[in-house]
């Protein structure tokens, strides 16, 4: 089926392959762990996190704005086949990229807390846009996300349920957030797993509804959450402060597709 229908349809598209070159995907892995280790080749630090290096390594670490401290970072989330296959997956002619998040979820180990992401739309964080933006996000796998990875699950046709202002992102109890989130009479919540490759991406728009379990594999689960918007956006109030405050820096935000 075409990207753009099923997008349209389901409110995400999930690739069956990577997408990315392996060495992109490969140095990006190497500057995920630099930038967890506090080394920064660029110079300049993440923005302000909810993870930083020193903490505890067996909790999800997330990292906001990781491109602004590491190159190879950097080079994953401008890659023109990223711009070209997001554009071809939202319909879009003309994408830049506005914010970026690097999430890594370890494997549960013995004694440590179970690592959920709640049941969440990504439209009930985003108040700095106005409403009817068009904002979607890349979510690039850097290692292999099997059923045992804690992969994203989406909520096929979730984007059409209008904005819930339910759930939570550092949710734990995905039962209670489920039971607490109002669904439409005659919908009906169907999860769909972001089954992975390395260098593989999913793409969601900002209603979706969405969240995962814990991580039963071996391995960490690394990748980024890439956020996008097209040219059918605007900050609210125009103003440039909080996730919209690097969109005019396009060494930050680059704009992968369509050109500036």
């Amino acid at each position: 089926m075409n990207k753009n229908i099923s997008y349209t349809r389901d409110g995400f598209f999930i690739s069956e392959d990577s997408i990315l070159p392996r060495k992109i995907t490969e140095d990006a892995i190497e500057g995920m762990d630099l930038v967890r280790n506090g080394e920064y080749d660029t110079g300049m630090t993440p923005n302000p996190s909810p993870w930083n290096p020193g903490d505890d390594p067996n909790v999800l670490c997330k990292i906001e704005m990781p491109q602004r401290a590491s190159s190879s970072i950097m080079k994953l989330i401008e890659h023109p086949v990223l711009g070209r296959w997001v554009a071809d997956v939202v319909g879009a002619s003309w994408i830049q990229v506005w914010w970026v998040q690097l999430l890594y979820k370890p494997p549960v180990s013995e004694g440590a807390e179970i690592l959920n992401i709640g049941w969440h739309q990504d439209r009930q964080y985003w108040s700095a846009w106005e409403e009817e933006s068009e904002l979607f996000t890349a979510w690039v796998a850097l290692s292999d996300v099997n059923v045992n990875s804690g992969p994203m699950r989406f909520i096929r046709g979730s984007h059409n349920w209008g904005n819930l202002d339910a759930g939570d992102f550092f949710g734990q109890d995905l039962n209670d957030l489920r039971e607490n989130i109002k669904i439409p009479e005659g919908a009906h919540w169907i999860e769909e797993p972001a089954i992975l490759k390395p260098g593989g991406v999913s793409c969601h728009d900002r209603r979706t509804l969405h969240g995962s379990g814990p991580n039963t594999s071996s391995d960490s689960r690394r990748s980024f959450a890439v956020h996008m918007r097209t040219e059918n956006s605007e900050p609210k109030g125009n103003l440039r402060e909080g996730l919209t405050e690097y969109i005019d820096d396009y060494s930050i935000c680059p704009v992968i597709f369509g050109g500036i």
